[in-house]
């Protein structure tokens, strides 16, 4: 199996690369659909696990963004990456804007944030609509004592649609199989993040994607503001959406990547 310093990562079909940045808690096989459409149609698809998720290893540290985001540099260059679109969903987003404004552009053509949780969660003066502290301490301290109970109670709205009871039982599968100590160590880097200085300084092309439902970053807080954030940015908001867009709406997003990849 491929690694890089211990990352594991997919490599499939052949031309322009793809790279695809994992939701918190998810392993990259939550792209398979993306992954094998851009594959099918002339893009190389490359997905990778965040440390601690999936099949890469779990250092027990390094949950912050820029060694995350390091790990993500690494792989790109370990694959002598270049004209790379990179693509990321929910925290994921964090670890590309990071990657761009850490280790800078030249490898990369575009960026597609879907569903993503920056700019900021937390709430703040100048972020009152975020999420106050101490209701991200009470989810901290939950996810120590009783993390499948908190993954069960939020799967409904995490997908937000209609979806085969299977596929429902493999998201929450993959859950739970992420390392505790990784899980709330990237909740807590994810909940205090504030990207909203770095976002003006991307140059490259980005699409925003967001659902107009999703409950994990909502629109307003999240994509609306990022787009705004991002010179030039585009926004699609998927009207009837949650969060979970990568299954709910995949023929749609399918396509909205597809495209984007083919300017």
């Amino acid at each position: 199996m491929p690694y890089v310093n211990g990352i594991f990562y997919r490599d499939q079909g052949a031309g322009r690369p793809v790279v695809f940045v994992t939701s918190w808690a998810l392993s990259s096989s939550m792209w398979q659909y993306q992954m094998h459409h851009l594959a099918d149609n002339g893009f190389r698809a490359i997905g990778y696990d965040r440390r601690g998720h999936g099949r890469s290893d779990d250092p027990g540290t390094g949950y912050d963004f820029d060694t995350l985001a390091d790990d993500l540099a690494a792989l790109i260059e370990h694959l002598d990456l270049t004209g790379v679109m990179l693509v990321g969903h929910s925290m994921g987003g964090g670890e590309i804007v990071r990657y761009l404004t850490r280790h800078g552009e030249s490898r990369v053509a575009k960026i597609v944030l879907v569903g993503s949780t920056v700019p900021c969660l937390r709430q703040r003066p100048d972020n009152p609509d975020g999420i106050p502290a101490t209701a991200g301490d009470e989810l901290l301290a939950r996810l120590r004592t009783d993390f499948g109970g908190w993954v069960d109670e939020n799967a409904e709205p995490f997908f937000g649609g209609e979806l085969p009871q299977a596929t429902k039982d493999w998201v929450v599968r993959e859950c739970m199989s992420v390392d505790l100590h990784a899980a709330i160590g990237c909740v807590e880097t994810n909940m205090t993040a504030d990207f909203r200085p770095e976002l003006p300084k991307i140059t490259v092309p980005a699409l925003v994607v967001h659902g107009e439902h999703d409950v994990s970053a909502p629109l307003d807080l999240c994509g609306r503001i990022t787009a705004e954030l991002i010179p030039g940015a585009e926004l699609t908001v998927y009207s009837d959406a949650a969060h979970a867009l990568f299954l709910t709406h995949t023929q749609r997003l399918n396509e909205d990547l597809l495209a984007f990849a083919q300017k």
